[in-house]
C-alpha cells in the first residue's frame, strides 16, 4: 500500500521517553532539549507529565518546565494528564500563559493493566476522563485519548479486540481529537497492527489515529511503518528509543528494553522512502547524542552512528589504481 507523502511526527522524548529513566533529569537540561527539538523542524512534542511528583518525581518540576521552554506557533505542545488534580495544576498554568495545546489520557485496554497503572476499574475510569475532556475543550485544549495495551498485556495477556473498541469508541464520542493506538510494552507485530488498525479504521473512519509503538521486541520501526501503509500519518516516537513502562509505584511487569520507537532511525528511513516528516535529520541526530549525554548511557539509536544513507559518497580515499605490475604480483599469488 502507498505510504503517506508526509507525516507529523510526535517527539516523545522529554515525557514518555523520561518516564521510566531512573536519574531524575535536571529541569535546565529538560528545557534545553526541548528547545532543540524545537530548532529541528518537530511541529509536536510531549514536553512533561501533571503526574503526582511523589509517583513520578522526574516531572516533579513540570510546571517549571512548561515556564521555561521556548513557544513557537506552529508547533503543538502535548501534556499527559493523568486527573483532575493534574488538570488543576494544568489549568493554573493556562491562566498564567505557559500552557499545552493538547492532553493525553489513557486508559488501558486491558482491565488489569488499567487497575495496576491507574487504581481505576474501566467503569471508574471514563466518567472521570470525561470530566476532564469537558474542562479541556472549555478551554481550547485538544484531547488524545489512548487506549493502552492495544495489542497485548505484560499483566493478563492477549487483550480481547472488543475491549480497545470500547475505550475508543469512548474516547471518540466524548470529543477526542485523536486516538493515541497504545502498544504499551512492545506486545505488536506487523499481521496484529494490520487487524486492529484495519479493524478500528472500518469501524470508526473518520477518527485520527496515531500509531504509538514501542520497541521492546524490536519491533517499533516495522509496525509504525505498516500502520503509515495502512494510511496513518501521525505517529509517535523518541530520540534514542528511551522511554516505557509508567512509573506508577507499582512493581515492574516489563523488562528489558522498554522505550519508543526511535525517532532518530524512523524519520532517516522515512526521508529515505520519500515520506516527508519537515525535521533536520541532522540535527535530531545531534539531538540523540545531546540525549545521551544528558542520561549518562548510549542509547539505542542507529543512525547517530552510522548517519544518513550516504547517495554520493565524496570522502573516501580514490581506489589504488591497479598497475600491471600489481596486477602480475596478484595472479603470481594465486597461482
Amino acid at each position: 500500500m502507498p505510504l503517506p507523502k508526509s507525516v507529523t511526527v510526535c517527539e516523545c522524548w522529554a515525557r514518555d521517553g523520561l518516564q521510566s529513566i531512573p536519574k531524575v533529569i535536571p529541569t535546565n537540561e529538560k528545557i534545553e532539549m526541548i528547545n532543540r527539538i524545537i530548532d529541528s523542524g518537530v511541529q509536536k512534542l510531549e514536553v512533561t507529565s501533571f503526574s503526582h511528583p511523589k509517583l513520578l518525581p522526574q516531572f516533579a518540576d513540570c510546571v517549571e518546565v512548561m515556564k521555561g521552554i521556548k513557544r513557537v506557533d506552529n508547533v503543538s505542545y502535548v501534556v499527559l494528564m493523568p486527573n483532575e488534580k493534574g488538570f488543576d495544576r494544568f489549568e493554573k498554568c493556562l491562566d498564567e500563559g505557559y500552557g499545552a495545546d493538547e492532553i493525553i489520557l489513557m486508559i488501558s485496554s486491558s482491565v488489569a493493566h488499567n487497575q495496576v497503572n491507574f487504581r481505576m476499574t474501566h467503569e471508574e475510569a471514563k466518567p472521570r476522563h470525561a470530566a476532564i475532556m469537558k474542562r479541556a475543550h472549555a478551554l481550547g485544549v485538544k484531547v488524545i485519548g489512548c487506549p493502552g495495551t492495544v495489542y497485548g498485556c505484560p499483566i493478563s495477556g492477549d487483550v480481547p479486540m472488543e475491549k480497545v473498541i470500547d475505550i475508543t469508541r469512548f474516547y471518540i464520542e466524548e470529543g477526542a481529537e485523536t486516538i493515541m493506538l497504545g502498544d504499551t510494552t512492545g506486545a505488536a507485530n506487523p499481521i496484529l497492527v494490520r487487524e486492529r488498525i484495519g479493524e478500528l479504521l472500518s469501524l470508526f473512519p473518520d477518527a485520527k489515529f496515531i500509531a504509538h509503538f514501542h520497541d521492546t521486541r524490536g519491533n517499533g520501526i516495522v509496525n509504525s511503518f505498516v500502520a503509515l501503509e495502512l494510511g496513518l500519518t501521525y505517529v509517535d516516537t523518541s530520540l534514542g528509543a528511551i522511554g516505557g513502562q509508567p512509573s506508577t509505584g507499582a512493581n515492574m511487569y516489563q523488562f528489558g528494553f522498554t522505550g519508543n520507537t526511535c525517532s532518530e532511525d524512523l524519520i532517516c528511513l522515512l526521508e529515505e522512502c520519500g515520506v516527508s516528516t519537515g525535521i533536520d535529520i541532522k540535527a535530531m541526530i545531534e539531538n540523540g547524542k545531546r540525549g545521551e549525554e544528558i542520561i549518562g548511557q548510549s542509547l539505542r539509536a542507529n543512525v547517530i552512528r552510522s548517519g544518513p544513507v550516504n547517495h554520493m559518497p565524496r570522502d573516501y580515499s580514490p581506489v589504488v589504481e591497479i598497475t600491471e605490475k600489481t596486477s602480475a604480483k596478484a595472479a603470481a599469488s594465486v597461482s
